[in-house]
């Protein structure tokens, strides 16, 4: 089969355009990685909902990790997810509106919407806006709405919707697609920034940060003795970033809260950010992981997906699977969304809670450890090992159900030297898949047997915890890396 294709929710939406083989619905892409044979792939997402784990949203996020080029992208997904993501990219445009709308005729009107496809639209007049908000938010099918209130502006962005096209539209969209078939797909180009400022975003209220204030005090420490200015900002500071060089990001991240709304912001304004928010959309969910890990054959464990509406699949699972099944919800932190499941039963009552929470779920072996390695890397350098312990009489290293609350078991800060070398070497390798940015790998040792459990963007480093062994060696080591990627930054534009 050609490495093009063309995802759809259901083949009847394609109903209205030529047969195709290079069109499959979007279970069959998600289920059967065959359909594609071989090299890259290109693949068109047109399913009708985007929404965060939604099938759609999981086309783009398993193309992503199968290493197939897909439109849309999970960043551009989530960009347009929230007018709070996109509307700092619009000032320049909107300045353009009062001009070109009045040169389409629609002065007269008080807000009207415009459809782009593959970045072509109707309005001659319009068609360098289209093509501009194509190229910060390459998606097959815009909807731009405008309106007026004393002058023009852009109201809402979103992705449109192959099912709701009219004739006229459906003409349009076609001729579209043939062209882009032809054309290279490109990315947005970051702005400039010169002084060596850096914020670290961190939240005094959350219950378990990534890192607790002496490590925050720690890293500033560090950072100033290097010749990096670095300020604690909470949530209320977005509006300083451009004020800086580089972020920090030292709060739980997560797509759907201003954690991706920071680092989002801080890339387009061309800071040296961690987490970055491609690493960030990659770590924060577990079917990501669970695809990339797969295609490139590191070791896991043993791990099934179930799909919502797929009841065959469940039960044969039920039928076949060895208990007890560690079940996961795709974006839990901090052993939160995890659970053991013991007989198929508890598998179908857990799997329907599930469900209402995410269109996948992952279910893998229970493999039982006295501890997990965590290997922080950065920049595909190991820098620091721990193992963390099982909760008393617990099979996690975090219990949400304890008497006092949130329990988690002890740890022991490992000299790198010390980590078997095996360790070290998947621990690198699985970070390196996801970019370069600074990670925690989450290893299980059982004899000869190593596995990969997750990849962490936003890893823990606490005072007493992670830093036990390197002490102020940890934070130099980190912040001497936002140095050089601030020196390479600045010497690669002049």
């Amino acid at each position: 089969m050609s490495n093009h294709l063309i995802i759809v929710e259901n083949l009847g939406d394609w109903a209205p355009y030529f047969p195709s083989a290079q069109v499959v619905a979007v279970d069959d892409y998600l289920q059967n990685p065959s359909v594609i044979s071989g090299g890259r792939a290109q693949i068109i997402n047109l399913c009708g909902s985007l929404d965060y784990l939604s099938p759609g949203y999981y086309c783009s996020m398993v193309a992503e990790a199968r290493d197939h080029r897909v439109m849309p992208s999970l960043r551009t997904i989530n960009d347009l997810s929230r007018k709070s993501l996109y509307a700092f990219d619009l000032g320049e445009l909107s300045n353009q509106l009062d001009k070109v709308i009045a040169a389409c005729g629609k002065q007269s009107e008080t807000q009207f919407k415009l459809t782009v496809f593959f970045g072509q639209c109707e309005f001659k007049a319009l068609q360098k806006l289209a093509r501009q908000i194509y190229e910060q938010y390459p998606c097959p099918i815009l909807e731009i709405a405008f309106t007026h209130k004393g002058h023009w502006l852009i109201s809402q962005i979103r992705a449109g919707a192959l099912t709701q096209l009219n004739e006229h539209d459906q003409d349009l969209f076609a001729n579209a697609l043939d062209a882009f078939s032809h054309k290279l797909w490109r990315k947005p180009s970051r702005r400039r920034q010169y002084r060596y400022d850096m914020a670290i975003l961190h939240n005094p209220h959350e219950t378990m940060p990534p890192s607790d204030a002496t490590a925050l005090k720690r890293f500033i420490s560090s950072g100033k003795r290097i010749g990096i200015d670095v300020e604690l900002i909470t949530p209320r500071d977005y509006i300083r970033l451009a004020e800086y060089d580089a972020l920090f990001i030292r709060e739980t991240t997560a797509i759907d809260n201003h954690t991706y709304k920071f680092a989002r912001r801080a890339e387009s304004e061309g800071l040296v950010v961690v987490d970055d928010p491609t690493s960030i959309i990659r770590c924060t969910n577990k079917i990501y992981l669970k695809e990339l890990l797969e295609k490139h054959q590191l070791p896991m464990p043993e791990s099934h997906l179930l799909y919502r509406n797929d009841t065959t699949g469940l039960q044969k699972l039920c039928e076949t699977a060895s208990f007890p099944l560690v079940m996961k919800i795709p974006d839990g932190a901090f052993s939160k969304g995890v659970i053991k499941v013991n007989n198929a039963d508890e598998l179908q009552t857990n799997a329907a809670a599930f469900f209402q929470q995410s269109a996948i779920i992952l279910l893998q072996e229970f493999m039982f450890t006295d501890y997990d390695w965590r290997i922080g890397v950065f920049n595909n350098q190991p820098i620091y090992a721990c193992q963390y312990f099982m909760s008393k009489g617990h099979w996690q290293i975090y219990n949400h159900n304890s008497k006092k609350g949130t329990a988690s078991g002890k740890s022991t800060a490992i000299p790198v030297s010390e980590v078997p070398e095996k360790v070290l070497k998947i621990a690198t390798k699985a970070a390196k898949l996801v970019g370069d940015g600074l990670y925690g790998i989450d290893i299980k040792q059982s004899g000869n047997r190593i596995v990969i459990i997750e990849v962490n963007d936003n890893p823990s480093i606490d005072a007493g915890v992670e830093d036990d062994y390197l002490g102020m060696a940890l934070y130099d080591d980190i912040m001497r890396e936002f140095l050089r990627r601030l020196e390479a930054t600045k010497a690669a534009r002049g």
